[in-house]
Order: structure tokens, then C-alpha cells, then sequence
């Protein structure tokens, strides 16, 4: 797992210091070597986290055999050694999977070769020959890959942080990015925060033209992997026992591969359902303890160290957990901007980069079960949602617009903010804060605007950022509804194709990137994703939600001991906004900084404060967004650039003692 950066000028020759400083500020995601190659007005820069061929023959920038090709890939080409028996006749230099996918460019071309390639990647290939630059990201959207205009040139790069070093580094940002933000907790895929730059979004590749580039213009990416595409029309034919072995089969498959390195390998186990699976066949493919690791809190409800520690313990792996005190968390929560070079508002971002910290001190690499609720019916909202269109779908329009009024009147609103906090519709909060949700939910006339808000902090961001016209996400377009698709099935494709990629995906490569901790997803292998599509419903959601995923890892794990509530991987954060983040949160949303930052109205962010500090609503999700934006602004312009060290120790289970846990290399 690396970084890449790139430059096309379109007047002069390309700067080989330019890139090298591009470069050299993504040194954490590569620590282990660096490289630059220019030639003409391309110029190429790559820092190597080295994990497959260790030695200098897996350095990069890389050159083809026929010299025709030159790469910087950030990424892992899981099924290299199959790709390279398929490329008879080569004089191999080493035996990474770099120099495998740069053959294989030069062989089959790129749309084939992006088809046959099982891995997570982002590529930046130029064509020598043909004085051409393609881009491509993988295709469920595991690794970044940025890029747009800076002045005269063409600049992409792993994270946009690495733009920072280039002359007339000035940025504009999106209000209407920063609209989408406040709704979504990301920046939706294309956009980014600055109108400059777009992210390549999954499963796209482009192709520009270095000979003849043109200052602003850029290209459209085409489309290689949907998984719109791959749930269209598809059906099993499988019976139910067919269907268990043949998802097992295809994870069995994706972890093997996956385990594959010249390093240590270990697993984020929460003791949930989808970690706890992919450990269970981590080991069974490994001849010695499996290292695993997890953070926990003294919190109770926000310990998920117990349970993992349950799962570990039976499994007999190597485990080490870390149980951190609440000031070890508030400490690092306001460094938490450095970790993104975008505002990202999802705070659970928080315990994965610990987690992850606590990994890098044993392995460089590690699989997680990230993708397990997408595909198989996992977030409680799906249920709600359906549920709820269910109820109001019948009723008349204008019942249901007299319904909203009502419960927006003051008279509800204060009957909810003196009455106990309710589940409904899955969220935590003050019943006043569900009446408000409610009458905006009673006024919508068609599923995916129902779902749009389970998905929305603030309901009308445009209404809070100054001048802004919120971008369209696959949530808002009714052009990508996909509205053939069942309403339980289109929830899921909809995250998949956005919620996953932009949020959680963003999260945990931010958070693993950081320490230089390669992060691997098992169950986003697309072969496996395309299976998990193809399922009839009975086998997503009937009976329980992910009962085959409950099915399998019955398997190896005692139903009893992953049984519980789903616990999510997140923080107090509406009772520190309210206590020991109080006036760092007050501070940043103070009338006169926020007034003179110009982006955003005082009135809507004030009362919502106030209404959070007095406890007469839960607002700590919106109000989250809007701290992450202003704090973002305030680390662009320091100087600061490292996370808080934490005084902690570490416990290792005596499972893990006893099994002779020590260094391994799985």
C-alpha cells in the first residue's frame, strides 16, 4: 500500500523537485521508499509501503520490459500470480505484483486488464508510445485517487493534501461540497471540497491526452464495474445449502488471497458478525495464532473489547486489545481534522485510526470485515425505512402535509423535548428531535426522498451554507434510483455504490493510511460482491438480517457468543459536546467566527447549539459536521501535522499467551 502523486504541465517540461515534494507529503502512507520519474511534461512520484517484494525490484516509479510503460500504483493486486502465468514469455526482474499489472497493461490493454484484475487499486499508467495518462480506481472504491487542475497543469494524487506543495496551492472551497457535507458527513464522489478537484469515483478509469492538454478541462472517466450493473436482473438458482457453500467457497477464496505478503499480517476483530468471520478464516488458512487486535472503552456501551476478546479467545489467536479511558479519546478528538484532507464528519474514524495505531505496532497489514452490512441487509435504517414508507404511503398528501405542520408546532415540540428519549426512526435522540424528522419524512412523495433523510444530518444544508446549490448524490438524483430495483435491494446498492466508498472506505484508509497499516477488505472482493447481489431476498434478509453471514460463522463461533445488538464503533459525542467539549465546540461555533469565515448562517447552527447544550435535543450529529468544517479550516492554516501520542498499555488475552503468541507472519 503506497501513495502516488502526478503532474501534466501543459507548457513547460514536468519539475522532477515539484513532484518529489508532491510526493514526500504522502511519506506516511509509504515510509519504506520513495521515488520520481519525469520525462517530457509527465512526471510520476510514488511512496512505497513495501508489503509484496520487499526488495528494490518492487520499487516505483516502474518502466515496462519494452520500455513503453511507466506506472505508480498505490494497492494490491490480489490474484497477481494467476495474471502472471497468463503472461507467457516475459523476463521477469522480481515478483511483485506491480511488475505483473504493468505486464499485463503492455499486453492485454487497459480496459481488459482492469476486467481480470481482482485487488484494490488506484493506477496512474502513462503510454510513452502514445503520450497517453490513465487513471483508474478499483471497484468497490477502496483506494483514493484525486485529481484536477492546478494553474497550467494536470495534478493527481492519493489525497489531496499532496497538492499543497505545488505554486498557487490557494484553494477555493465548494459550498456546494460543503452543503453535501453538512447532509451526508462526506463529500460525495465526484466532487471534493475544493472546486478544483474531483475524486475518480469506483470502478472508473480515464485516459487524457498529455500532448495536447487543455487548462480546466477534465475528462470524463469511463466506467469498467457497477454495482448497479451487477445486481441488475441477477438471481440464484441455488438452494439454500448451495448458497452457504458457495459463499463460503468465495470468502474462503478472498481471505486466502488476501493473507498473501512479505509481512506480518493480522485482522481488526469487534466481535461482530463480519469480523469475526473473516478471523475465523483467517485462521483456519493459518498454521499458527492469527494476530488480531481491538480497541475498547471503559464505557460500557461503547466496549466492543469484551466480545471480541469471546471470539478471540475461542478462536485461539494472538489478540491484543486496548481499553482506553474517555480524556486518552478527548485528547485526540481535536487533532482529528489532520487525519482527512477534506471535512469528514463521521467520528468513528476516531477509534479506527486507534485501533489501527495499536495494529502497526505488530503487522503492517490488516483485514477488517468492512462491507458485511451493505451486502447482506446490516444497518437498521434499511428496516425503518421500509417500514415507515409502508405506513405513510396510503395516506393522502394532504393528510400527511397537515400531519407535518402539526408536529412541527410548538406544541409538539415542547411535549418532545420534556418526554424520554424513543428509537424511532433510528436514531438516538429527544422525542422533539423525531416530531421534526417525522414532518419532514410526511411531506415526501417517493421512497428514496424517505431515505434520503435517514441518510441526512441537516435536512436543508443549502439553507445553512451561504450561496450554496448542494450538489446531487445517488441519494438525490432520481436518475440514479435505480428505480427497477425492489426497495430493499436499492438501500443497500444505493451505500454501496456511495455511503460505503466515500465514508466508511475513506474512514478506514485515512485511519490506517496515517500509520502506515495496509487495510484489506475481504468481503469487497467484487467476484464475492457480484454473488451477494445476485442473492434472491429470502437469503439477505429472511428470517434475520445477515442470517447467512450468521449462517457461516456459526461454523466456527458459537452462536451465543457474536448474539448481540449491533454496537456500531462510536463515541459519547452528544454528552462531551455538552461536557469536556463544550467550549472547544462553543469556540468554533462562536456567532463572530462563524460570521467572519463567511461560509455559514449563524441563526440555524446557534439554535441548534443551544438547543443541544440545554439538553432539549440531540443535535450532536449535525452540529459534528459543522465543528469538522471549522476545524478543518483551522488545521489547513497550522503548522501541525502529527496526532497526539497516547500513555496507554496493552492487554493480551491468556488465550494468546498460552498459544504462544508472538511474532508472526501469516
Amino acid at each position: 500500500m503506497c501513495g502516488l502523486v502526478g503532474i501534466v504541465e501543459s507548457r513547460d517540461a514536468a519539475d522532477a523537485g515539484l513532484v518529489s515534494a508532491m510526493r514526500d507529503r504522502l511519506a506516511h502512507r509509504g515510509p519504506d521508499d520513495a521515488g520520481t520519474w519525469c520525462e517530457g511534461n509527465v512526471g510520476l512520484g510514488h511512496r512505497r509501503l513495501s508489503i509484496i517484494d520487499l526488495s528494490p525490484e518492487g520499487h516505483q516509479p516502474m518502466i515496462s520490459a519494452d520500455g513503453r510503460f511507466v506506472i505508480a500504483y498505490n494497492g494490491e493486486i490480489y490474484n497477481f500470480a494467476q495474471l502472471r502465468e497468463l503472461l507467457p514469455n516475459r523476463s521477469w526482474r522480481g515478483h511483485s505484483d506491480t511488475e505483473v499489472l504493468l505486464e499485463a497493461f503492455s499486453a492485454w490493454g487497459i480496459d481488459t486488464t482492469l476486467q481480470r484484475c481482482v485487488g484494490i487499486f488506484a493506477i496512474a499508467l502513462y503510454d510513452r508510445e502514445r503520450g497517453e495518462l490513465t487513471l483508474a480506481r478499483d471497484h468497490l472504491g477502496v483506494k483514493p485517487l484525486y485529481y484536477g487542475w492546478c494553474g497550467r497543469r494536470f495534478v493527481f494524487a492519493s489525497e489531496l493534501g499532496a497538492f499543497d506543495s505545488l505554486p498557487y496551492s490557494d484553494r477555493t472551497v465548494s459550498r456546494d461540497s460543503l452543503a453535501a457535507f453538512l447532509r451526508l458527513s462526506h463529500v460525495p464522489a465526484p466532487y471534493t471540497i475544493y472546486e478544483e478537484f474531483r475524486k475518480l469515483e469506483a470502478g472508473t478509469w480515464l485516459t487524457i491526452d498529455t500532448r495536447s492538454v487543455t487548462r480546466g478541462v477534465l475528462p470524463a472517466p469511463a466506467r469498467y464495474w457497477s454495482a448497479a450493473d451487477a445486481v441488475t436482473g441477477s438471481t440464484h438458482e441455488l438452494d439454500g445449502e448451495a448458497i452457504e457453500r458457495e459463499a463460503l467457497r468465495l470468502l474462503r477464496q478472498s481471505v486466502a488471497s488476501q493473507l498473501v505478503g512479505d509481512v506480518p499480517v493480522g485482522a481488526f476483530l469487534s466481535g461482530g458478525i463480519d469480523s469475526s468471520l473473516v478471523v475465523a478464516l483467517m485462521q483456519e488458512c493459518s498454521s499458527r495464532p492469527v494476530r488480531t487486535f481491538t480497541i475498547g472503552f471503559e464505557r460500557g456501551e461503547y466496549n466492543e473489547a469484551p466480545a471480541a476478546r469471546r471470539v478471540a479467545e475461542h478462536l485461539g489467536t494472538d489478540h491484543i486489545d486496548l481499553v482506553m479511558g474517555e480524556r486518552d479519546l478527548l485528547d485526540t478528538v481535536t487533532a482529528l481534522p489532520l487525519l482527512c484532507d477534506e471535512p469528514f464528519g463521521d467520528s468513528s474514524i476516531l477509534p479506527t485510526h486507534l485501533v489501527s495505531r495499536l495494529a502497526r505496532r505488530d503487522v503492517t497489514v490488516c483485514l477488517s470485515g468492512d462491507g458485511g452490512d451493505e451486502l447482506f441487509w446490516g444497518y437498521r435504517r434499511y428496516a425503518l425505512c421500509e417500514l415507515l414508507w409502508a405506513r405513510i404511503e396510503s395516506i393522502p398528501m394532504a393528510a400527511r402535509r397537515f400531519g407535518s405542520t402539526t408536529l412541527r408546532s410548538a406544541l409538539f415540540q415542547t411535549i418532545g423535548s420534556r418526554l424520554p428519549s424513543i428509537g424511532f426512526p433510528g436514531r438516538r435522540g429527544r422525542l422533539s428531535n423525531k416530531f421534526a424528522r417525522l414532518a419532514d419524512v410526511l411531506q415526501y412523495s417517493a421512497q428514496p426522498d424517505v431515505y434520503l433523510d435517514f441518510m441526512s444530518h441537516w435536512s436543508t444544508p443549502n439553507q445553512v451554507v451561504i450561496g450554496a446549490r448542494e450538489h446531487a448524490s445517488i441519494y438525490s438524483d432520481p436518475a440514479h434510483w435505480t428505480t427497477e430495483l425492489p426497495m430493499w435491494r436499492r438501500m443497500a446498492v444505493q451505500d454501496l455504490l456511495a455511503y460505503l466508498p466515500n465514508d466508511i472506505l475513506t474512514k478506514v484508509d485515512r485511519a490506517s493510511m496515517r500509520v502506515g497499516l495496509e487495510a484489506r477488505v475481504p468481503l469487497l472482493d467484487h467476484r464475492f460482491v457480484e454473488f451477494a447481489l445476485a442473492l434472491p431476498e429470502q437469503s439477505i434478509r429472511g428470517g434475520e438480517p445477515k442470517q447467512l453471514m450468521k449462517n457461516l460463522l456459526a461454523r466456527y463461533v458459537p452462536p451465543e457468543l457474536t448474539n448481540r445488538p449491533k454496537q456500531g464503533f462510536g463515541v459519547p459525542m452528544a454528552e462531551w459536546l455538552r461536557g469536556p467539549l463544550r467550549k472547544w465546540a462553543t469556540d468554533l461555533l462562536s456567532p463572530t467566527r462563524i460570521i467572519a469565515d463567511g461560509y455559514l448562517e449563524v441563526r440555524p447552527i446557534y439554535e441548534r447549539l443551544q438547543q443541544h447544550l440545554k439538553g432539549d435535543a440531540d443535535w450532536s450529529a449535525s452540529l459534528w459536521n459543522v465543528l469538522m468544517f471549522q476545524s478543518w479550516q483551522d488545521a489547513r492554516q497550522s503548522s501541525a501535522s502529527t496526532l497526539p501520542q497516547l500513555d496507554t498499555s496493552i492487554h493480551r488475552s491468556e488465550a494468546s499467551q498460552a498459544a504462544g503468541g508472538g511474532p508472526s507472519t501469516d
